[in-house]
């Protein structure tokens, strides 16, 4: 199997950490999100969106991290995406609460928002406002994640077993280290992301993303939550 990949990418980076902790097979090829070469033809042939993940299985082709996500699961019989369809709902049930309202005020609005210039608005007062309404949102969809769906005793998002919406929550609310955002307000949360941190894979699978990402906007100015 090949994946399409840059290792900044939010949503590869849930990818790479499954398939590093779970020993899947991925041929590894770099998409330079920097030099433009997602939106070459050449990349376009095999994603038409531009974007980074895809996946290619043979004949067989995905182009959405989450879907991507839950396939290699799947094929590989992870216990990180469970058998009982109940369990497995609640996982599916996570996975899109990080990937709609959390992923677009927190991630789009708070960190692409400050940090990316195609998602900046050029108008200082809209500006301004986008981004006031995105940290009342991102407060309140933290204090669900720390209240409701972590509070005090469960380890993961789903529960106490690690699953797939593990790998994908901890990438998107890790993103905010790029505007240099903190969790102390949320202490279940800053509890589950040193949880997700102290794997083994977790070093290496996000050496790129620290380095070239979070590294690039260390001396950045941002509005905080």
């Amino acid at each position: 199997m090949k994946l399409y990949f840059h290792p900044v990418s939010t949503v590869c980076r849930p990818i790479m950490l499954l398939a590093a902790d779970e020993n899947i097979a991925l041929d590894m090829q770099f998409v330079d999100l920097f030099k433009g070469e997602h939106k070459q033809p050449a990349y376009l042939n095999v994603n038409p969106c531009g974007q980074v993940p895809t996946l290619d299985d043979g004949d067989f082709r995905m182009t959405e991290g989450s879907a991507i996500l839950k396939y290699l699961a799947e094929k590989n019989g992870s216990r990180a995406y469970p058998a009982d369809a109940r369990q497995r709902a609640r996982v599916n049930e996570i996975m899109d609460w990080f990937n709609t309202g959390f992923s677009r005020d927190f991630c789009y609005g708070m960190v692409y928002g400050q940090t990316l210039p195609h998602v900046i608005y050029t108008d200082a007062a809209v500006q301004s406002g986008t981004l006031a309404r995105a940290q009342e949102k991102s407060r309140h969809w933290l204090g669900i994640l720390d209240q409701h769906l972590l509070g005090t005793k469960n380890k993961f998002v789903c529960g106490n077993d690690l699953t797939l919406a593990d790998y994908l929550g901890v990438c998107y609310v890790t993103l905010g280290e790029v505007a240099h955002l903190k969790f102390d307000a949320w202490p279940n949360v800053t509890r589950w992301i040193n949880t997700m941190k102290a794997r083994p894979t977790w070093a290496k699978v996000n050496e790129g993303f620290y380095q070239h990402f979070v590294g690039g906007y260390k001396d950045g100015k941002f509005l905080g939550l």
